[in-house]
């Protein structure tokens, strides 16, 4: 049996991130063997658990994946594990659309059957916020089994208690105040060590608040009763020989689905780590994997370590398979505009340059296809994500994008060896589509 629950809130703002790393960490040290997730196709907090709590964490989401996929991919870590703690994503009803609970945090929820406790951000309210409650408990089938209310005093939680147990939910406490201990947004990217190390010391301090306000056996006893978790393995094809791919990652490529190596991995590539800030040079590889992430942020040490940007720009124009996204996309291009609005030379596999646009270019759920046949062959489906404020004035033209209300668009440079363009693919929405990339290396691999 797989001990699990998920922390849900009526919308973003109300406090799932701060009070989720908080127990986290409170079960951390009390000796437990803890996983997190994060549902949907966010990167940041997933990282934002492991590089601070020490946690693996991963993504969940039920757009990219059916049924079978989805408990995979949750129980592989979860088994693992005694515990796993799975925050939702914005309102825990919004889905892909206004109207549409579809890959929302309680679409999650029910696929996995996670027992839910709703954190209710209660400021400026007392009894109302049992009207919210209420009001989330009836609207349409769901997980929630408990509640936590945010911003709440002592004296107000002890009067609602009651009430709560009324309802026959579980009250697992309340959250008092403590904006010594917020998190500031900027955290919410990469940090400095200096900054790890007072992260570590506020969500500490909120792990020792918590003890105090949260019954925290209560809600080990709710993940324990959750029911158990049937699945099927999504197969994958294996290709034949050895293919060693490298995968950019350091303080600027850091956007990585988990989930995507692990694919790889079991399509038989074996992977292999670089660091295109500091790294001289390309490691033995038969193909590359150039992630999202910051490359604004990092411009300088990229633009300054030449070496490894001829490299990477002689071997993916002689045909070395290279698959790029969005911050990887930006760092093949000849300029990019870094974070403080200066022009910055990068690999110039890509025609032209990135800037910023100061606003979100494009951004939401999509599904993609190649127009004709290239690194993928053509018709070949797989579900994305794109969120940037940096556009290029050459983002391709060789994958059609369609978004969840319909709309259509081109992108995405697909030569025969490179895909390279803004969208974030998941690959377990096809896994065809790795084990074609690791055809075109093992190709690659038998030429050179």
């Amino acid at each position: 049996m797989i001990s699990r629950f998920m922390i849900a809130a009526p919308s973003s703002g109300s406090g799932k991130t701060l009070v989720t790393c908080g127990i986290l960490q409170a079960l951390v040290n009390r000796g437990l063997k803890v996983a997190s997730f994060k549902c949907g196709p966010d990167y940041i907090d997933p990282m934002f658990h492991s590089r601070v709590i020490g946690t693996r964490s991963k993504n969940l989401d039920a757009y990219f994946v059916g049924d079978d996929t989805l408990r995979y991919l949750f129980s592989r870590t979860a088994e693992e594990n005694d515990i796993s703690v799975i925050e939702g994503v914005m309102g825990y009803y919004d889905g892909i659309s206004v109207a549409s609970t579809e890959a929302s945090s309680c679409d999650v929820a029910t696929r996995l059957q996670a027992p839910t406790v709703l954190l209710v951000n209660s400021r400026g309210a007392s009894i109302s916020a049992l009207a919210t409650l209420k009001g989330f408990l009836d609207f349409r089938p769901n997980t929630i089994r408990g509640v936590i209310f945010n911003q709440m005093s002592p004296k107000v939680y002890a009067m609602l208690k009651p009430e709560v147990e009324a309802m026959g939910l579980i009250p697992i406490g309340y959250v008092p105040k403590v904006s010594h201990l917020v998190l500031e947004s900027r955290h919410l990217g990469l940090v400095l060590p200096s900054e790890i190390d007072e992260l570590k010391s506020k969500l500490n301090q909120l792990a020792d608040v918590l003890e105090e306000t949260l019954d925290l056996d209560a809600l080990m006893d709710l993940a324990s009763s959750a029911s158990e978790l049937d699945y099927k393995v999504p197969e994958v094809k294996t290709i034949e020989g050895n293919v060693r791919i490298g995968v950019a990652a350091d303080d600027t490529f850091c956007f990585t689905y988990e989930d995507n190596i692990e694919i790889l991995r079991r399509c038989g590539a074996e992977i292999v780590e670089f660091s295109p800030m500091y790294d001289e040079r390309l490691p033995d590889v038969d193909g590359i994997i150039l992630s999202g992430g910051y490359p604004e942020l990092h411009a300088v040490d990229l633009e300054s370590n030449r070496s490894m940007m001829d490299d990477i720009r002689e071997k993916v124009s002689a045909g070395m398979p290279c698959v790029a996204e969005c911050g990887g996309f930006m760092y093949l291009h000849e300029r990019m505009e870094d974070s403080d609005g200066k022009m910055r030379n990068m690999c110039g596999v890509i025609p032209g340059e990135v800037r910023n646009t100061g606003k979100l270019a494009r951004f939401g759920y999509i599904t993609l296809s190649p127009t004709s046949d290239g690194t993928i062959p053509s018709g070949t489906v797989i579900k994305g994500h794109e969120f940037h404020y940096w556009d290029s004035d050459n983002c391709g033209s060789d994958w059609e994008a369609v978004k969840t209300n319909g709309t259509r668009y081109n992108c995405i440079h697909d030569n025969g060896s490179m895909v390279a363009g803004y969208p974030h693919l998941y690959y377990y929405s096809n896994p065809e589509v790795p084990f074609q990339f690791l055809r075109r290396c093992q190709e690659y691999s038998s030429k050179r």
